[in-house]
C-alpha cells in the first residue's frame, strides 16, 4: 500500500495495527499507530490488547503506559479498552494497577456488564486474591456461564478442589449448563485429591450425564484423573471410549503409565511404550509432555535400550534442546552409569534450569565420580544460579562419599545462609554426610533440628548410631520410632541388623529379620541378607550362615559370598574359605577379591600347588588387585597415599613423622608394644617396614601433625585397613588422647584412647 501510494483510512489502518499485533511485531505496530493522522477508540484497545498478549513485565508497563496516554488524549474508554488493561495486570500479578482499573471502571459505570466483571475476577484471580474474586462474583449485577467457570477456575488454582465441587454443585443447582470448560477444569483439581474415589465416580457420571464423556478435553482430563490416583483400569476404559484420540490424550495415558512405571507386572511396563508406537503409527506428533512421561516409564522401568530409540525420536522431532526432556534422558542415561550420554544430554539443552544442573550432579554421583559432581556444583555457583533443596541434597551426598570434613562443613553453612536447612531432604542428606565423616554428635543435632521428620530421617539416625557402634542408642531410636507411629522402611531395619551384628545379638537379629518380612511387609535385599550372614560370621556359626545363603533366595548373589568368605578367613575355617572362594571365582571370574583370599587361604593349608593355580588363572585372566588407596583433607587440601607407593613428595616427612610417634608410642607403652614392633619395624626405618607402606597409616601420621590437638583425623581408604595397620593406629590414637576415624568399604572405625568401636572384628 505504500508503494502504490495508496493512502488507508482509520478502519484499515485499525485493522493492520491488528496484523501486527497478532503477529507479535509490536514495535511495527507502535510505528503504524505513531503515524496515524487520527485515532479512535478501537486504535487505542488494538495496541494496548497487543501489549497484553505478550508475556513478560515490560509488555504489561506498556500497555498501562499506553491505557494512560488513551485517557490524557480524551479518548472514552470502554469495556473493551479495560479488559484489555485488566488482561495486562493479571499476567503479571500486577494487583495495585488491576485494583486501580477496577475502580475506573466502577466509575465509569462500565463494571456492571458480565464480560467486564469476568475480566476483574479473571485478574484477581490471577493475583491470588481469592476473597476479592468471591466478593466482585457475589455482587455482580450480571453473570454468565463464563462467570461461574471462572470461580470454580479460580478455586482450582488456589489449590482448593473440596471449594470448587461445591460451585460445581451450586452452579447445577442454579441452571447453569455445565460445558467442557467447567467439567474439564473439576476433574482436573479433582485428579490431586486423594481417597475420593466416590466424587470422582459422581464427576463421571455427570460427564455421561450431559454428554460430555467423548469431549477430547473432557476425556483426557478423565484419563488424567483416574490415572494419578491408581485407577489404571478406569483410565484405560475411559482412554478407549474417546473417538480419534488426539496427541493429549494419549499423553494422559502414558502419563497414568509412568506413575506406575515401577509397577512388578511386565505388562503394565510395556503398555506406555505401545501406546508410544500406536502414536507414532497414527502419524500423531508426540508433543514434549508425551516425550518426558515414555521416558519416564524407560527410566522407572530400565529400559535404557528402549529410551535410546525413543532419544532419536527426540531429536527427530527437534526437542532435543527442551529442558523437561533433557532431565529425563539425563536421569535414564545415569541409571545406566553412562554419565558421558547424560552429559551430552546435558550440553544440547540452551535452558539449563536448576533442575538440569541437578540432574547432572546426582548423575556424577550415581557414577562415583563425586569430585565431578562437586567441580560441576562450584561451576554452577560460579555462573550465578541459585540451588534449591535438592541441589544441595545431592552435593551433600558427593561429599558424604568423599569423606570430606571441611567441604561437609562448608556445604551445611551454606544450607544455613541460604535457608535451605528448613527442609526435610536436607536435613536427612546432612544426617548421611555427617554420618560418613563420623561425627556422629553433628548428625544427632541435626536430627533434633528437623522439624518435619519422615521416615528417612528417623532411618538415617538409626543407621548412623549403628555403623559407630553405638548399638544401644540405635536400638532405643527404633522403638522411639514405632512409638511416634512413623513407618519403619528397609533402611531402618538394615541399620538395626547392622547394630545387632556389631554387638553379636544373633537371636535380636534373626527377630528383626523375620518381623521385617512378617510384620512390616519388607523385602529383604541382599544387604539385609549379607548382615545376617555377618552377624553368624561374627559368632563363628559358619555353617548356619551358608545354610542361610542357600535357603534365602538367589544362591549366586556374590555379596552374600563374600560375607562368608570373610568370615572364614576370619575364624579360620579354611575347607569352608576354599569352597567359598571357588564359587566366587565362578561368579565374579574378573575380580581380584577372591583369588587374594583364595590364595592366602591355600598357602595356609600349605596346598602351594594350588595357591600358585590361582594366582596364575588370575594373571590369566588379566585380573588385576585394585592398588589401595587412602585420602584426607587437611587444612583445605586433599592428601592421597598408595599403598607401597613411596614417589609421594610428603612421603619422607610424613615416614620421620610415623616413626617418631610409634618411637614415643614404644617409650610409653608397655603391654602390645613388642608385638606391634615385630609386625614390621624391625628395620630402623618406617619406610622400609610393611606398616609404612599402608597408605592409611601415613595419612593418619600427616593429620596429628597438621590438625589441631582437639581435632580428630579423619581419613578414607578404598579397601579393608589391614590388621597391622588396625593394631598400630589403636596404639596411636592413645597418644595425647587423638579421635581417629578411618573408613573403609566395611566398616567405620573409630579409634579412641587405645580401642576401636569395631569390636576388633577381624
Amino acid at each position: 500500500m505504500l508503494r502504490a501510494g495508496y493512502h488507508p483510512g482509520l478502519f484499515l489502518r485499525n485493522n493492520l495495527i491488528a496484523v501486527y499485533c497478532r503477529c507479535g511485531d509490536m514495535r511495527g505496530a507502535r510505528l503504524l499507530f505513531d503515524g496515524m493522522p487520527r485515532r479512535d477508540a478501537v486504535s487505542w484497545n488494538t495496541l494496548i490488547a497487543g501489549y497484553s498478549s505478550i508475556p513478560g513485565g515490560t509488555s504489561a508497563r506498556l500497555a498501562l503506559a499506553t491505557f494512560r496516554d488513551a485517557r490524557g488524549s480524551g479518548i472514552q474508554a470502554d469495556r473493551f479498552t479495560y479488559a484489555a488493561v485488566l488482561a495486562a495486570c493479571g499476567g503479571t500479578g500486577d494487583v495495585r494497577s488491576g485494583r486501580a482499573a477496577h475502580g475506573l471502571a466502577v466509575a465509569s459505570g462500565l463494571a456492571r456488564d458480565a464480560f467486564l466483571t469476568n475480566s476483574v475476577i479473571d485478574m484477581y484471580a490471577k493475583c491470588g486474591m481469592i476473597d476479592e474474586v468471591r466478593l466482585v462474583f457475589d455482587r455482580a449485577e450480571e453473570r454468565d456461564e463464563a462467570s461461574w467457570n471462572l470461580l470454580l477456575s479460580a478455586y482450582v488454582r488456589m489449590g482448593w478442589p473440596e471449594v470448587a465441587v461445591h460451585v460445581l454443585v451450586w452452579m447445577h443447582r442454579s441452571g447453569v449448563k455445565l460445558d467442557s470448560f467447567a467439567l474439564g477444569g473439576i476433574l482436573k483439581a479433582c485428579s490431586e485429591l486423594e481417597g475420593s474415589e466416590d466424587l470422582r465416580r459422581m464427576l463421571h457420571g455427570c460427564v455421561v450425564k450431559v454428554g460430555l464423556d467423548l469431549d477430547m478435553f473432557v476425556g483426557s482430563a478423565m484419563v488424567d484423573m483416574y490415572a494419578k490416583n491408581g485407577g489404571l483400569e478406569e483410565a484405560v476404559k475411559v482412554f478407549d471410549c474417546i473417538p480419534n484420540q488426539n496427541v493429549v490424550v494419549y499423553g494422559a495415558m502414558i502419563a497414568g503409565f509412568a506413575r506406575l512405571g515401577n509397577d512388578p507386572c511386565p505388562q503394565v511396563r510395556i503398555e506406555a511404550v505401545r501406546l508410544f508406537s500406536n502414536l507414532l503409527w497414527m502419524r500423531i506428533k508426540p508433543s514434549r509432555f508425551t516425550f518426558k512421561s515414555v521416558l519416564e516409564v524407560c527410566n522407572l522401568t530400565d529400559a535404557v535400550h528402549c529410551g535410546r530409540q525413543i532419544h532419536a525420536h527426540v531429536i527427530f522431532n527437534g526437542f532435543q534442546d527442551d529442558e523437561f526432556i533433557a532431565n529425563a534422558l539425563i536421569n535414564l542415561y545415569s541409571k545406566a552409569r553412562s554419565v558421558n550420554d547424560s552429559l551430552r544430554c546435558f550440553h544440547m539443552t540452551h535452558k539449563q534450569d536448576v533442575v538440569t544442573w541437578t540432574s547432572m550432579i546426582t548423575a556424577f554421583a550415581h557414577d562415583e565420580n563425586f569430585e565431578k559432581a562437586l567441580d560441576f556444583f562450584i561451576e554452577f555457583l560460579s555462573i550465578g544460579k541459585e540451588p534449591d533443596q535438592f541441589t544441595l541434597s545431592s552435593v551433600m551426598n558427593a561429599s558424604a562419599a568423599l569423606s570430606l570434613p571441611s567441604t561437609c562443613k562448608q556445604l551445611h553453612c551454606y544450607t544455613v545462609k541460604s535457608g535451605l536447612d528448613q527442609f526435610t531432604v536436607c536435613g536427612n542428606s546432612q544426617i548421611a554426610m555427617y554420618r560418613n565423616i563420623g561425627d556422629v554428635k553433628a548428625s544427632e543435632k541435626t536430627f533434633e533440628q528437623i522439624t518435619c521428620l519422615d521416615t528417612y530421617s528417623w532411618s538415617a539416625m538409626v543407621l548412623s548410631y549403628a555403623v559407630h557402634g553405638h548399638e544401644n542408642e540405635a536400638l532405643v531410636l527404633l522403638q522411639k520410632m514405632k512409638d511416634c507411629g512413623a513407618t519403619i522402611d528397609n533402611t531402618a531395619f538394615l541399620a538395626v541388623l547392622i547394630a545387632c551384628s556389631q554387638q553379636g545379638l544373633v537371636d535380636e537379629g534373626f527377630r528383626h529379620y523375620e518381623r521385617m518380612i512378617s510384620d512390616f511387609g519388607c523385602s529383604p535385599s541382599t544387604k539385609h541378607k549379607a548382615c545376617i550372614i555377618d552377624l553368624l560370621g561374627r559368632v563363628g556359626k559358619m555353617a548356619e550362615a551358608e545354610d542361610f545363603i542357600m535357603g534365602s533366595g538367589p544362591e549366586n548373589d556374590p555379596i552374600l559370598w563374600r560375607a562368608l568368605l570373610r568370615a572364614c578367613r576370619i575364624h579360620g575355617d579354611i575347607e569352608r574359605g576354599i569352597k567359598t572362594g571357588e564359587k566366587l571365582m565362578e561368579l565374579e571370574p574378573f575380580t581380584a577379591t577372591p583369588y587374594v583370599v583364595l590364595y592366602n587361604l591355600y598357602m595356609d593349608a600349605g596346598k602351594v600347588s594350588l595357591a600358585m593355580r590361582t594366582r596364575g588363572l588370575m594373571r590369566e585372566r588379566g585380573v588385576s588387585k585394585e592398588t589401595g588407596t587412602s585420602w584426607a583433607e587437611f587444612a583445605g587440601s586433599i592428601y592421597h597415599f598408595d599403598d607401597g607407593d613411596s614417589s609421594c613428595p610428603l612421603n619422607n616427612a610424613v615416614h620421620a613423622r610415623l616413626e617418631e610417634l610409634l618411637v614415643r608410642v614404644k617409650q610409653s607403652t608397655e603391654r602390645g608394644t613388642t608385638d606391634i614392633w615385630e609386625l614390621g619395624f624391625r628395620s630402623r626405618k618406617v619406610g622400609e617396614s610393611s606398616l609404612g607402606r599402608h597408605g592409611e597409616t601415613l595419612a593418619v601420621a600427616l593429620g596429628l601433625s597438621t590438625l589441631p590437638s582437639a581435632a580428630p583425623v579423619t581419613v578414607m581408604k578404598n579397601q579393608r585397613i589391614s590388621w597391622e595397620s588396625h593394631e598400630t593406629l589403636k596404639l596411636l590414637s592413645g597418644q595425647g588422647n587423638r579421635g581417629i576415624i578411618v573408613r573403609d568399604p566395611t566398616h567405620f572405625h573409630r579409634f579412641d584412647q587405645g580401642s576401636c568401636s569395631c569390636r576388633d572384628y577381624w
